[in-house]
């Protein structure tokens, strides 16, 4: 790949965009406060906390794994994008067809490396063929979303299941990685997870019916339409609050965040496929609902660690 001087920044720039810089934490968390937990900060079992595995994991799940998951589906999505109205901001870089090639290289230059570390790190941890089925399901899902072929993103209820197991699979593979012991309060809390990415992604393909289905693209709210997706949605949120009042503390405390998400997406209740759009606005404060959910699990994540 070559690359002139002159067009280094733009490219960097565009590189960066596609990544979606807003939402490098929602991956990089889970990662890292999964690990600190299952490595003995606050689960029983874990095989003891390695520092490189932490800083190569954070660094790994906060930049490389979202340029793939974004940049892959940016290069592949660039048609539908076009038409898209929300492309080309904070929801969705735009990504011009002559960073493409240069993408895709980027993805695998700064994907190998971490992968190949983390393999050896999980071999080291003495959990490895745990960790890396769990590392090769979260890349694997990664690509086949969006990826000629697969194309998991057009397949309905496949497309939620996935998009979900992008945000869920970094948390499972820091504790497959510490390698704690496994309890139904434990598995409640990665069910929750779960759910709660069910529902987002959900909720958000909402706002896309009308043009999924002008560009023949399928996803859960082409085919049970926009009400009947937002109420799944809606239910799904609070099932995966339900979940967490089966955990152990801090887990019953956090089920209040799913709270907001589900008042969230409750003013489209009764939303029709001519008035999906609208639903925008309420996915525009779920990018922000994020941030502050974060921070009462955080709250309660340290609360967890000074009482254990």
């Amino acid at each position: 790949m070559t690359v002139s001087r002159a067009s280094r920044p733009s490219t960097l720039r565009a590189l960066f965009v596609s990544s979606r810089p807003i939402s490098w934490v929602n991956t990089a968390y889970p990662f890292g406060a999964a690990y600190l937990l299952g490595s003995g900060v606050g689960l029983d079992g874990g095989g003891g906390f390695s520092l490189a595995a932490f800083i190569v994991g954070v660094v790994y799940f906060l930049v490389p794994y979202n340029l793939a998951m974004y940049g892959i589906n940016d290069v592949f999505d660039y048609e539908s994008d076009l038409r898209n109205p929300r492309k080309g901001g904070v929801e969705g870089a735009l990504l011009d067809k002559s960073v493409h090639r240069a993408t895709l290289w980027a993805v695998v230059v700064t994907n190998v490396p971490f992968l190949v570390a983390l393999v050896v790190l999980g071999a080291l941890s003495g959990n490895g063929p745990w960790s890396w089925a769990v590392l090769a399901i979260s890349v694997f899902a990664v690509v086949a979303y969006s990826a000629p072929g697969l194309r998991f993103k057009e397949r309905p209820f496949l497309d939620s299941l996935t998009s979900s197991t992008h945000f869920v699979s970094p948390a499972v593979f820091g504790l497959a990685l510490a390698g704690p012991h496994w309890t139904g309060q434990l598995v409640a809390v990665c069910v929750a997870f779960f759910l709660w990415g069910v529902a987002s992604h959900a909720f958000g393909a909402v706002q896309d019916v009308l043009a999924d289905r002008a560009g023949g693209i399928g996803s859960v709210a082409t085919v049970i339409g926009a009400r009947a997706t937002v109420r799944l949605a809606f239910v799904a949120y609070l099932v995966a609050g339900v979940a967490l009042l089966f955990s152990a503390f801090p887990g019953p405390i956090a089920a209040v965040v799913v709270v907001p998400y589900a008042l969230n997406v409750l003013p489209w209740w009764n939303v029709t496929d001519e008035r999906a759009e609208s639903a925008n606005a309420g996915w525009k404060r779920f990018l922000w609902i994020n941030y502050v959910a974060g921070a009462v699990v955080t709250m309660a994540l340290i609360g967890y660690a000074f009482t254990h």
